[in-house]
C-alpha cells in the first residue's frame, strides 16, 4: 500500500442515520434531524405551521448515536402524536 493510498482509505468514515419508529421499525434517512422536530413517516422535517392536523406526524424524542471504527450510526427515535397533539402546530 502507497502512502497515499494509506492516508486515502485512513480518513473514510461512513455516517448513517436512521429513524426508529415506536414500534421498533428501522428506516433509514437522508441526514440528522433536530431533536424536538416534527416528521413525516419518511423522515422529512415538517415545515410549519401544519396544514391540518389529521395527518400521520412523528416528533423526534431521542437521538443516540453509536461510533465505531471508521462509521457512525445515529438512531432518532419517533415519538406517534396524536391529531389532538398536532392541533399546537397548525
Amino acid at each position: 500500500m502507497t502512502k497515499s493510498n494509506f492516508l486515502y482509505y485512513s480518513t473514510m468514515f461512513i455516517s448513517e442515520y436512521f429513524i426508529v419508529f415506536p414500534e421498533g421499525d428501522v428506516q433509514e434517512v437522508q441526514g440528522r434531524l433536530p431533536f424536538n422536530a416534527l416528521v413525516d413517516v419518511n423522515g422529512n422535517v415538517l415545515s410549519l405551521p401544519l396544514p391540518t392536523n389529521k395527518m400521520v406526524a412523528f416528533k423526534v424524542a431521542g437521538i443516540k448515536t453509536d461510533e465505531k471504527k471508521g462509521t457512525s450510526e445515529t438512531y432518532h427515535f419517533l415519538e406517534l402524536l396524536s391529531a389532538e397533539e398536532l392541533i399546537e402546530y397548525t
